[in-house]
């Protein structure tokens, strides 16, 4: 008896070849260039296939970049609680920062950035997605670092992950400075400096 191909196991693999060939395709020739039949034709798939499942060049690289940052339903985004808050910030944005530096990386993150500035719907799926549950995470080590007495117990904690994150995301999108690990872990003493109980601010 001859061995059916399993359609799904095809369909993954189809998938699979979509996002990669689209992260390739906006770091070889940029996001203003890329196309739907660029797209298909790097994948080895034909534009219906892609349009089956997204629903615009936008969409794609919304997952293309999902699938590159690994975060899902099967992945954790839990942030490190060694019980010291500012080791363990440090080592993040230490992270986001090399992640942020990284052309292989910065390419999506602009492509989207683009998209998500003018479609709305795009700019709902991309919070719920990924900004939301990363946020989420950030603020539960925030909140175990209140507990511990290492974060004012008071501090609005949207507006501290604002206070950490808002100049790096500035840096980056204007290109206005380097992004090293000397300026992720000034972040960090900036952001506990504001943000420390008053009876432990130096």
């Amino acid at each position: 008896m001859v061995k059916q191909p399993n359609p799904t196991r095809r369909s993954e693999r189809s998938r699979q070849a979509i996002l990669t060939a689209t992260r390739e395709l906006i770091s070889e020739i940029g996001y203003a260039k890329l196309t739907i039949e660029a797209i298909a034709a790097r994948a080895g798939v034909g534009k219906q296939t892609i349009y089956r499942w997204w629903p615009s060049k936008g969409a794609v690289v919304f997952d293309a970049f999902l699938a590159l940052s690994e975060v899902g339903p099967e992945s954790s985004t839990a942030l490190p609680d060694t019980g010291d808050l500012e080791t363990d910030l440090k080592a993040v944005m230490r992270a986001t920062v090399a992640e942020f530096a990284d052309p292989a990386f910065e390419e999506p993150i602009r492509a989207l950035n683009t998209e998500i500035i003018n479609d709305p719907a795009l700019a709902a799926q991309y919070r719920e997605k990924l900004a939301d549950p990363l946020d989420e995470a950030k603020k539960t080590r925030l909140r175990s670092a209140q507990r511990a007495g290492q974060l004012a117990s008071d501090a609005d904690l949207d507006l501290a992950l604002e206070l950490l994150y808002a100049p790096l995301y500035q840096r980056w999108l204007l290109r206005s400075g380097p992004l090293t690990p000397e300026y992720a872990d000034t972040l960090v003493d900036v952001f506990l400096k504001a943000m420390r109980p008053e009876d432990r601010r130096s």
